[in-house]
């Protein structure tokens, strides 16, 4: 089969490698799309995983083969794969934090060398510990609303941190594709969202995602403005949906006391920033983050994006054969002023529906 092979820092190669062999209790999955996301981006960037891998983990396709010992799934079914599934026992896990449990830093999904995710390949085998996170699609739906799961996932883990009452107001920084899901995901339990973002265009977008109010983040008069829209309060929670150091610290300026600063961006290990530390404790505004997904919101993600009352069709913006898959990385890595999301399509059937 075909696969892109990452073989160091920003060297990815169209190869030709084994189908992965399945066990008795795995899957394998003919892929038909999957997501770029950035937390791949920055491993090929940097170069801070041993090669070679195969990376992609927004995954969608067709199931090709089923162990002998796997039960609920058929050949021909199209699922939504979860490469990532905590043990739900540990102490980590007790305390709801999956990310931090040893179990869930494997990855489940690979299609071969050091498990990956493997979406930007032909076929993946799907392990063991990882199938309860599987989720058949809908026949009204198609693989690219499937391969949007793990995203949206993760973003409804990190509207659940947040400790906010309907009419609450609510800035989410940057209208990419994680920034909009957050103002729909937020607009949908009742809260005032205000989005903002250096484009036009994204900025119209958020409005019709249901941002009450749309702001550019170069505006001179973006402070007073939002106290003008809280009615001198301040914001009640801020999203940082944009790795900038300058968003944090504006954000932690605009929240009122006892208020939430969420980062969902900031995942390179080492960045410092000065914030003012007396703001987080005598203020008493909670500096939080939030990473990856909650295997136990499943449903519910699978709920929001089946029914379309997150409609994630809208993000997708470009499309890729896996022989593009460079071209697509280099896209999501420095984004055009019209693209969104970036999806690779290994399979001819991927926009069906």
């Amino acid at each position: 089969m075909r696969a892109v092979v990452y073989r160091g820092a920003n060297d990815l190669r169209l190869e030709t490698v084994p189908v992965p062999r399945i066990r008795p209790d795995e899957l394998l999955v003919k892929v038909a799309a999957c997501g770029v996301c950035p937390t791949d981006i920055k491993k090929i960037q940097y170069g801070t995983l041993p090669p070679p891998r195969i990376f992609g983990h927004e995954t969608a396709g067709t199931i090709a083969q089923v162990g002998a010992r796997v039960k609920g799934f058929r050949a021909g079914a199209r699922v939504a794969l979860h490469h990532h599934l905590p043990c739900l026992e540990c102490h980590a896990c007790r305390h709801r934090a999956f990310a931090q449990c040893a179990q869930y830093k494997r990855t489940g999904i690979t299609a071969g060398f050091e498990p990956a995710g493997g979406g930007y390949a032909e076929y993946v085998r799907v392990m063991s510990f990882v199938l309860p996170g599987v989720v058949k699609i809908p026949p009204a739906n198609g693989f690219l609303e499937g391969a949007m799961l793990e995203p949206v996932n993760t973003v409804l883990k990190a509207v659940n941190r947040l400790a906010l009452l309907r009419g609450d107001y609510i800035l989410v920084m940057g209208q990419g594709p994680i920034g909009l899901m957050f103002t729909r995901l937020l607009a949908l339990r009742g809260m005032n969202v205000a989005a903002s973002d250096l484009l036009a265009d994204r900025l119209k977008l958020a409005g019709t995602f249901g941002a009450r109010r749309t702001l550019r983040a170069d505006d001179r008069d973006f402070s007073e403005k939002i106290l003008r829209l809280t009615r001198g309060r301040g914001l009640d929670a801020a999203v940082v949906a944009v790795p900038s150091d300058e968003a944090v610290r504006q954000a932690q300026t605009l929240v009122r006391g006892g208020g939430q600063v969420l980062l969902f961006a900031h995942t390179r290990r080492g960045a410092e920033a000065d914030l003012d530390l007396a703001a987080v404790c005598v203020d008493e505004k909670d500096l939080m983050g939030s990473y990856s997904s909650d295997v136990t919101l499943q449903t519910e993600a699978a709920r929001l994006v089946f029914a379309r009352r997150l409609d994630v069709r809208r993000l997708i913006t470009h499309r890729f054969p896996l022989e593009r898959a460079g071209e697509a990385i280099q896209l999501a890595a420095s984004p055009a002023a019209e693209s969104l999301k970036i999806v690779v399509a290994p399979g001819d059937r991927a926009f069906e529906p």
